[in-house]
């Protein structure tokens, strides 16, 4: 069984691709272009929906779609919506209809919890009214819907994912930089916060993806995916800290006045994901496919900053 990996290159698809090799399972590598010392992947230009997929397909059984333009807290972008409608959305229903017409079997789309909204006090489940409301969770819920139309077209399976954030060797953005903060004994104001957020060890979240890349099961269903185990704020931290063999420094500044100051220097959106709840309930997955994420959270946190550490004391 041929298996094409787009974004293979990236946070995820690194991961992805090796850990399906190990397995016996043939990969076609994508990238958007060659780079240096490169050579198991296969550069297909820039991915819009014009991008001609033939020669890549041929023979191919499954897709797995990881390219995306990712969610930017401060996007430059003129007009947003429309540049990730061109990526994530577009591109995406370009590829699953060359797919399709190419005899793939099954078609997974790594989507977002963002589908189902920013949060809420309840778990998020797979029968939730989606909610998106930002240009990047609007454009992957556009995508599912169009994933879905085409598989009731052609009969090709897909298989939709749903993660919240993802974390592991390599991390960037936003999680990278809690960790230093830790690393370096910053004092940090969430010491009273006691909101729950779920999160994913990319271990997991490619342990799910190779579940779902033959099981007959996952055929044109949507799983939210995450570790079992949802942390507060503070508890993330005062776990990272422990694995950085450092003293938590939290401050016990109240919820209430912490979230207009954040507000106030311009840091309304990091300050909703840092204070609020967002749980996803996983039990769908687990049921049906008869999988549990092998890392716990206190696991793939090890992983994560041992790595972290041996990348930043080299």
């Amino acid at each position: 069984m041929k298996v094409l990996i787009t974004g293979a290159n990236g946070f995820v698809g690194r991961s992805l691709t090796n850990t399906l090799r190990t397995h016996g399972i043939m990969i076609m590598a994508s990238v958007r272009s060659h780079q240096e010392n490169a050579t198991d992947y296969i550069a297909t230009g820039s991915i819009d929906n014009n991008t001609n997929w033939h020669t890549v397909l041929k023979n191919c059984r499954v897709v797995i779609h990881l390219a995306s333009r990712v969610h930017m807290i401060r996007d430059v972008a003129p007009d947003p919506l429309t540049a990730f409608r061109h990526t994530n959305t577009a591109a995406t229903l370009n590829l699953a209809q060359q797919a399709a017409t190419a005899g793939v079997r099954r078609f997974i789309f790594l989507s977002s919890i963002k589908v189902n909204g920013e949060g809420r006090n309840t778990p998020y489940t797979e029968h939730d009214t989606p909610n998106p409301t930002d240009p990047y969770a609007i454009s992957k819920w556009e995508a599912e819907q169009g994933l879905h139309r085409i598989a009731a077209q052609t009969g090709m399976e897909v298989v939709i994912l749903r993660p919240p954030l993802i974390y592991g060797v390599g991390v960037k953005a936003n999680f990278l930089r809690l960790l230093q903060w830790v690393e370096r004994g910053i004092p940090l104001p969430f010491g009273t916060i006691t909101n729950q957020r779920s999160l994913l060890y990319i271990g997991n979240l490619v342990d799910a993806i190779r579940v779902c890349v033959d099981h007959h099961a996952a055929a044109n269903r949507t799983f939210l995916v995450s570790d079992n185990e949802a942390l507060s704020t503070a508890a993330l931290i005062r776990e990272m800290a422990y694995h950085f063999q450092r003293h938590p420094r939290l401050l016990n500044i109240p919820q209430n006045l912490l979230m207009p100051l954040l507000s106030i220097i311009g840091r309304k959106q990091e300050a909703e994901r840092l204070l609020g709840s967002l749980i996803l309930d996983n039990s769908l997955i687990k049921k049906t496919l008869d999988w549990n994420p092998p890392f716990s959270v206190q696991a793939g946190l090890k992983e994560t900053i041992v790595a972290y550490r041996n990348h930043t004391h080299v």
